[in-house]
């Protein structure tokens, strides 16, 4: 089980001071002045019994808020909470800050957090303010760190990754009134059962925006080398400068992008971060087909922007929709009363790319399964070379590597895809391609002769078209062909290849059986002198084992993509799965 969210205020409350939870913290000691009992001649000694001496409680905690740490400063007589000072300064004045006045006055009119609602459009806040008082009082918060899947028996097994890929105009222009445009890769791996069924999956999303979007931790691209945009350094929703976009520059912002849950904290939503919101869809979809998880989206998810309905929307299609819900499906729906987002909106299909996963599924022969990972990696291509008017070609190269394991880490089995887009300047006919972001132009070979026959003006609606129509080398099928066969057949011979390693095995062979001059199995067939001498000295064992895969002659860690990462970020990033083959 993934990470759980904290979806209320804490029902009891505690006055004795223990351990806490895992995401808050104590910080100050607790001070107590005696209150000395009533002295009159006249009181009983039952009077005595109850008026027995009390305790004034002080004692401060902390959590994680929206921007940063929340503080709150607790007073209790006896179970009640008579003061509460409640700071932090990072929360955005107009939600979070209001949010903490609002619930400081609630908890101390009530002198509990027990009944005290999290404040509307501030839920991440008001958690941090429930958790910081837990804190405080020694109160045990649901712990968020990995927990033990329950084992799944399953019959048969099979699994798979989808690509879906999206444009997204907006949100907005910038002060310089220029458009703010993203690209979103969102990225399924699935395990099945023999029925369809979902054991286990992980999904993860790259988003990517022009450099004019104000949010600090989103990955930008100023567009290919030679093109231009505006930025918003300093991320303050106003333009700094014009970018020009380098090679080197250009190298480095595709090296710099992350995924959605790598970023982890920083890509906060309303009830939680990306990836708590995502692990909570995955823990509902378990045990459903594709075709229930779009039937549930289709009942259960505004028709208006894909998110769930929780009765929370003042739009009439939404309320009409949530209305005709059934008192057992609002309930139902609770599972998921922390996830907010949406699941087919502008900023991705997710729902697509499970369909995708579903329908590139393959067999898995294995007993069981310990973990699962989803690996991701992104890498900048110069070239090959430059057009015939002297203008450079260039492409960029999604990775992603699905893999089970079993208990002790070795590859059970292992499915990786690349997405790959150039610019339209490159020659190949079913190479995905980019013009850049509206606005932008360059030089194209619409007819495939390796010269240019036009310059490409990006529109809105050519972004979005161009993005549509991208498929992975998987999907590219026979037109993808290598020197021993397609992109995926090469690729399946290393796959299989890697299954019964570590991660680390698979990276020492690499080490010792790639050339390092371009990441290609030695085969004996290049004429560099490193790579001859390297493939002389391997031992008699490595050179069988490399006669195993002679047919795959391709890089998995060069210009063009660094698949080898991908593999071991997906050991990284594997989470318990527990999955036994009947």
């Amino acid at each position: 089980m993934r990470k759980a969210l904290l979806t209320g205020a804490f029902l009891a409350m505690s006055a004795g001071l223990t351990a806490c939870g895992n995401n808050s913290q104590q910080t100050a000691e607790t001070t107590v002045s005696q209150v000395p009992a009533t002295t009159e001649p006249s009181t009983t000694a039952a009077q005595e019994s109850t008026q027995e001496e009390k305790e004034t409680i002080v004692a401060t905690g902390e959590a994680e808020g929206y921007g940063g740490t929340i503080t709150a400063e607790v007073t209790l007589d006896g179970d009640k909470i008579v003061e509460l000072k409640i700071t932090g300064g990072n929360e955005t004045p107009e939600i979070g800050g209001a949010a903490l006045e609002s619930l400081q006055a609630a908890i101390i009119e009530k002198g509990s957090i027990e009944g005290v609602d999290a404040v509307a459009g501030a839920t991440w806040t008001s958690k941090g303010v429930f958790n910081a008082i837990g804190s405080a009082l020694g109160m045990e918060t649901e712990n968020t760190g990995s927990q033990e899947q329950k084992e799944v028996a399953a019959t048969g097994l099979s699994h798979g990754i989808g690509f879906f890929s999206s444009g997204r105009l907006g949100p907005g222009k910038d002060d310089k009134d220029t458009g703010v445009y993203s690209i979103n890769e969102v990225i399924a791996y699935i395990l099945f059962d023999d029925g369809g069924k979902i054991l286990d999956l992980e999904v993860d999303q790259l988003e990517v925006a022009t450099p004019n979007y104000d949010g600090e931790h989103m990955p930008k691209l100023t567009g290919f080398p030679g093109q231009r945009y505006n930025a918003d350094e300093n991320h303050d929703e106003k333009v700094d400068t014009i970018l020009e976009q380098t090679e080197e520059a250009y190298l480095a912002q595709v090296d710099s992008w992350i995924s959605k849950r790598e970023r982890g904290s920083t890509y906060k939503l309303n009830s939680g971060t990306w990836e708590e919101e995502m692990d909570l869809f995955e823990e509902t979809f378990r045990g459903m087909t594709v075709d229930e998880v779009k039937q549930w989206y289709s009942a259960y998810c505004s028709d208006l922007n894909g998110r769930p309905l929780h009765g929370t929307s003042d739009k009439e299609e939404d309320v009409k929709k949530y209305d005709a819900l059934s008192d057992e499906e609002k309930a139902a729906l609770d599972a998921v009363a922390s996830a907010t987002m949406s699941l087919n909106d502008a900023h991705g299909n997710l729902i697509a790319a499970m369909e995708k996963a579903y329908e590139n599924r393959r067999p898995v022969e294995a007993e069981s399964v310990a973990k699962i990972g989803l690996g991701i990696t992104n890498t900048g291509r110069l070239g090959p070379g430059k057009d015939d008017q002297g203008v450079g070609v260039y492409s960029f190269n999604t990775q992603a590597a699905g893999a089970c394991f079993d208990a002790d880490g070795k590859i059970v089995a292992l499915y990786t895809d690349v997405m790959e887009v150039a610019t339209p300047n490159y020659d190949g006919e079913h190479m995905p391609k980019l013009t850049g972001f509206p606005g932008h132009t360059y030089n194209a070979d619409e007819n495939h002769d390796e010269k240019v026959d036009t310059v490409l003006e990006q529109t809105e609606d050519t972004f979005l078209a161009q993005i549509e129509s991208w498929t992975t080398k998987r999907e590219r099928g026979d037109t993808y062909k290598l020197n021993s066969g397609t992109w995926a057949q090469e690729m399946d011979l290393f796959e299989e290849y890697f299954a019964g390693m570590t991660t680390d095995e698979v990276h020492a062979w690499f080490e010792a059986c790639c050339s390092d001059l371009n990441g290609r199995p030695l085969h004996g067939t290049s004429d560099k002198e490193e790579d001859i001498t390297k493939q002389e000295a391997l031992t008699d064992e490595q050179k069988q084992g490399l006669d195993g895969i002679s047919g795959a002659t391709m890089s998995l860690k060069d210009a063009h993509g660094d698949i080898l990462g991908a593999i071991e970020k997906a050991w990284a990033a594997a989470k318990d799965s527990n999955i036994t083959i009947k």
